[in-house]
């Protein structure tokens, strides 16, 4: 089946090119290009439908998505009309949420005759199983993990974020618009006073996938440099819900998580 990868920002579309048996056709928005692959095709949402329309002409059947873009600027002047058309659809699910912006676009890719897979479809490998990858969560990273898991399930059923900080069962963090790195850096800014003593557990940062997501889209994703962020933010690890969080080159963050002495735990 001859695919085409819709790429965004970050690492993620090249590892998941590399994870392929097959090299797709790699898209991109204007203004979105992914790191470390050239792009075959960009495209503006403007002109949409003429894109689906290419992707048909190159014998595309299947797309995947992956990697970050925010919601861009959208120029009048240069919608088609049939795009044009799109656009009642768009506002109305945009205005409901993330979530819903993101389903509405699969479902146009659909009706466009596409099938739409995901990471764990193409490169499953890159969702870690149950376990602990790196270092040794302790009762109280346990418990701070469990509330924490909790938080994000609350914030994620009203499409909020996929990430949240609690450190003795307190939540000093959770992510919203600006991601996971800007929550971690306030973490890090806080004062001492904020913060309870560290001799009685550093905390965790923990990551899953919103309830009820669509999983062919938008699932979280960790890297080294989440590591780094959690390391400076005095954190003892990382916890994220096994199987459905994206992890960017797993043997790098074990070997950093040891060498920063944090845990790394794929929780059940």
């Amino acid at each position: 089946m001859k695919t085409a990868l819709i790429g965004g920002r970050g690492r993620l579309p090249a590892a998941l090119v590399a994870a392929m048996a097959d090299a797709p056709l790699v898209a991109a928005l204007e203004g979105f290009a992914p790191e470390g692959i050239g792009v075959d095709l960009p495209f503006r949402v403007e002109r949409l439908v003429p894109f689906l329309r290419a992707l048909e002409d190159r014998g595309i059947e299947r797309v995947i998505f992956a990697g970050a873009v925010t919601r861009p600027r959208l120029d009048p002047a240069l919608f088609d009309p049939d795009t044009a058309a799109l656009v009642p659809r768009l506002m109305q699910a945009m205005a409901a949420g993330d979530d819903a912006t993101l389903r509405a676009v699969l479902e146009i890719f659909e009706e466009a005759g596409l099938a739409v897979a995901g990471v764990e479809d193409v490169a499953p490998t890159l969702l870690p199983g149950a376990g602990v990858l790196a270092g040794a969560p302790g009762p109280r990273d346990e418990a701070d993990a469990a509330r924490a898991a909790a938080i994000v399930a609350a914030l994620g059923a009203v499409d909020v974020g996929q990430g949240a900080v609690v450190v003795q069962g307190l939540c000093l963090g959770v992510e919203a618009l600006p991601g996971t790195d800007a929550m971690l850096a306030s973490v890090a800014g806080l004062s001492i006073g904020l913060r309870p003593d560290p001799a009685r557990g550093k905390g965790v940062f923990y990551k899953a996938a919103k309830p009820g997501q669509d999983r062919r889209i938008d699932l979280p994703t960790l890297g080294p440099d989440t590591l780094r962020g959690v390391a400076q933010a005095g954190l003892g690890g990382i916890a994220f819900e096994a199987g459905s969080v994206i992890c960017l080159d797993l043997p790098a963050m074990q070997a950093l998580a040891a060498e920063l002495g944090l845990f790394l735990w794929a929780r059940a």
